[in-house]
């Protein structure tokens, strides 16, 4: 399994665990409140999305992730496209960075 679906698969998982946050609004007010331990941002975000989830971010000190695109993202955790998601546990945080 390449390394590419190996990440979609395991954001598959965290999806159906109920451990992922989708939407830019819904990923931000989980980067505030502590919720977030990693989100991921599509390599085909916007400049102005990508500027403000990062600053949000590094803020917040949430590990952010550029990965994919915005239909791979979509279509890994059964929805439409989707340019940020944050992953809201530890050990699914962990398994995604995972080289």
């Amino acid at each position: 399994m390449t390394m590419n679906s190996r990440f979609f698969s395991n954001l598959g998982l965290a999806m159906r665990a109920g451990k992922v946050i989708s939407g830019e609004d819904a990923v931000i007010e989980s980067i505030r409140s502590g919720e977030a331990k990693l989100v991921i941002v599509a390599e085909d975000a916007s400049e102005s999305t990508l500027k403000k989830i990062n600053d949000k971010c590094s803020h917040y000190q949430v590990p952010i992730h550029q990965y994919g695109s915005r239909e791979q993202l979509g279509g890994s955790i059964g929805k439409e496209t989707r340019v940020v998601i944050a992953v809201a546990d530890g050990g699914f945080a962990r398994l995604l960075l995972k080289p």
